[in-house]
């Protein structure tokens, strides 16, 4: 029996001749088209099926990557750590698929270059921004002596060694998904997203890496990603590594009180939301919780009230005014080191800048403007930067050594990225520091909580 493998329109074709049509062994989610009758198959389970092919001892015609499959000749100068090449072996032993789940700062780019080289096969990075896009296209045409392509980011661009964003790598996959025998994917929790799941499962590429500083995601979506890329296979958390490979680290939380105002107007505005939720029987323990409160916010004009009078508690509580002075007197304590600030709300960041001199960096921000303050970071042009969200994922900042998070979510990964910012080991071997700024008796304690 012979059986023959081919791309088609983001699946993968089993055919077989006459009678061995319907003798051929059970294959990984293989079934009947309604429509032609063929057998066909998710892309993504190509590398299963050719498994299953071969342990029943069938012969096959794979046609799914057609052309030159002679390897590209790549090489690194690149010398891993221990623990990177531990992590390295683990994924190579787990038939090229998994997830590697290290700290920022822990050189998880040096182990994809890596595993490029070793595998020298056509490679799609996928990356979630358009700052990573840039990021890892320099990195990869600093390293390799080809040409890099490129879909994103106004450029669609392909070769052999291609960087693509999520969203661009959703458009294209389909069309893409026979070019490429190794998929990169960068911060792979994105990955769990509804839309960008049909990535992995359109693209044929038999090995698959995912790289990521908190693999688990709160709504369980890591686990259709162990599916489509593969199990976490090696982990490591700051704790592992600071003091030898990353700098040892402090984290201080700081309490600070409302003024009589603030503290008015917060009482008023919980006190609204936490009556709803007394009255109508939500325990708001959970994420469904809130998507009950926000599905009844549509015809229940109570449950709107309770959501903007929650959002209204809420900002008021982020963006107390006393940090703003717990924050100057940190800036005055760390004059002489390089810190970055973290706030969840533009506006705070623009008062923040406007009151301290500080260059600011939002979503707003244009990309060459972001290039010149990250530059001018690096440099010790400016000793210090706040930011709202844009600086926590991916982004390759500039070292620092105090980080201080005025406002943020109750996400642990968040809070892992934020502490990864200053963990770049110190030439000095001093200590990092990270200072959580949190408004006393509010909800804000239960938030940052969550987060640690």
């Amino acid at each position: 029996m012979t059986v023959r493998l081919g791309y088609e329109n983001g699946t993968i074709r089993v055919d077989a001749d006459g009678d061995d049509a319907g003798r051929l062994p059970p294959l990984p989610g293989v079934e009947a088209d309604p429509r032609s009758g063929i057998a066909r198959a998710p892309a993504y389970r190509y590398a299963a099926i050719r498994r299953a092919l071969s342990v029943a001892g069938v012969h096959v015609e794979d046609r799914v990557f057609d052309g030159d499959r002679e390897g590209l000749g790549l090489t690194t100068d690149y010398d891993l750590r221990e623990y990177q090449a531990d992590a390295l072996a683990a994924w190579r032993s787990a038939d090229d698929r998994g997830v590697l789940e290290l700290p920022t700062g822990a050189g998880k780019t040096v182990i994809a270059i890596r595993a490029i080289v070793e595998l020298g096969v056509p490679t799609l990075v996928v990356v979630p921004t358009v700052d990573l896009l840039d990021q890892w296209e320099r990195e990869l045409a600093t390293e390799f002596d080809v040409p890099i392509g490129r879909f994103g980011g106004g450029e669609q661009r392909q070769e052999a060694i291609t960087v693509s964003t999520y969203d661009s790598a959703y458009l294209k996959a389909e069309a893409v998904g026979d070019a490429f025998e190794l998929v990169v994917f960068d911060e792979v929790h994105h990955l769990g997203g509804e839309g960008y799941r049909d990535i992995a499962r359109l693209l044929a590429a038999p090995a698959r890496l995912g790289l990521t500083a908190t693999f688990e995601r709160p709504d369980g979506a890591h686990e259709t990603i162990a599916e489509l890329v593969g199990e976490r296979v090696y982990s490591l958390d700051v704790d592992d590594l600071a003091g030898e490979h990353l700098a040892p680290y402090d984290v201080r939380r700081i309490e600070v009180e409302l003024t009589p105002a603030e503290r008015e107007r917060y009482e008023a505005k919980q006190g609204v939301f936490v009556e709803y939720l007394r009255e109508s029987g939500i325990t708001f323990t959970s994420g469904e919780d809130y998507r009950k409160l926000v599905l009844r916010s549509g015809n229940d004009p109570r449950a709107r009230e309770a959501l903007l009078a929650k959002s209204a508690a809420r900002e008021i509580m982020m963006n107390a005014e006393r940090k703003l002075d717990r924050l100057a007197d940190l800036l005055h304590r760390h004059r002489e080191d390089r810190v970055i600030v973290f706030t969840a709300h533009t506006d705070l960041v623009y008062r923040i800048s406007e009151r301290f001199l500080i260059p600011a960096i939002t979503a707003e921000t244009g990309a060459a403007e972001r290039r010149e303050v990250l530059e001018r970071f690096r440099d010790g042009t400016y000793s210090r930067v706040v930011a709202a969200n844009v600086l926590d994922e991916g982004v390759d900042v500039p070292d620092a050594n105090v980080a201080v998070v005025l406002s943020g979510s109750g996400s642990e990964r968040e809070f892992t990225q934020r502490l990864g910012r200053v963990l770049r080991p110190k030439a000095d071997g001093g200590r990092a520091m990270l200072y959580e700024l949190v408004s006393a008796e509010t909800a804000e304690e239960r938030v940052a909580g969550r987060r640690r």
